[in-house]
Parts: structure tokens; C-alpha cells; sequence
């Protein structure tokens, strides 16, 4: 619940800088880029917080909760660092890469929750 948290306070702190001081310092395509990666974060903060009070086993809760926190770091923090390198004055042209690898990351863990659901019965849908 720790992840959860403290993700989604940093996803409404991102989120209002975005909004806010950043809009005057990224053009168009860096600002979606960095709403993107707030957006990903708030969702995943929300399904941490979920699957943390959720029926599913430990075994895939652990699972879960670890492949959204590492895709979290992955997509949304190089999409923070690439989207403001600029202004950041940073180099971190290396990190393009681990923004896909980070949504892997998100989808197995969705897929993994799938099949938590499918190999304990799920009756809430």
C-alpha cells in the first residue's frame, strides 16, 4: 500500500506541475508525453492500492504489485526524464528504450491478474 501511496501522491504532484510550470517551458509533444506518464502512474497508483485489497493470492498479489511498481519506474520515470531533458539540461537519451519495457511490465502484470482471476474463479467479474 506503501507504492500505492506514494505514487499516487507523486502522480497529482506531477500532475500539477505539468500542468502548471511546465506548460510554459515544454512544447506541445513534451507536455503529452509528460501527462502521459502522470496518467500511467495515477492509474497503476489506483491498481496497487486495488490488488493491495484484493481477494488474490499473495503469491500473485507480490507478482502484480512488483511488475506495476518496476513499469511504473520504467515508463512513467524515463518519460518524466525524457520529456524535460531539455530543460533539465540531462542526458538521458539512453533511457527511450526502457519506456516500452516498462509498459511490458504493466501488461503482465494485468495479464497475471487475469490469471489470478481465471485460476481461483472469480465471481466479481
Amino acid at each position: 500500500m506503501g507504492f500505492a501511496a506514494a505514487f499516487g501522491f507523486m502522480a497529482i504532484a506531477f500532475g500539477a506541475m505539468g500542468a502548471h510550470a511546465l506548460k510554459a517551458h515544454l512544447d506541445a509533444e513534451g507536455l503529452k508525453a509528460f501527462e502521459t506518464g502522470v496518467r500511467y502512474q495515477a492509474w497503476h497508483a489506483i491498481a496497487l492500492l486495488a490488488i493491495s485489497l484484493s481477494g488474490a493470492s499473495i503469491k500473485y498479489q507480490n507478482a502484480i504489485a512488483w511488475t506495476w511498481i518496476l513499469g511504473t519506474f520504467l515508463f512513467s520515470g524515463s518519460i518524466y526524464l525524457l520529456s524535460t531533458s531539455e530543460i533539465s539540461g540531462l542526458q538521458v537519451s539512453f533511457l527511450g528504450p526502457t519506456t516500452p519495457i516498462g509498459g511490458l511490465l504493466f501488461m503482465s502484470g494485468w495479464l497475471l491478474l487475469l490469471l489470478s482471476a481465471y485460476k481461483h474463479g472469480s465471481k466479481n467479474g
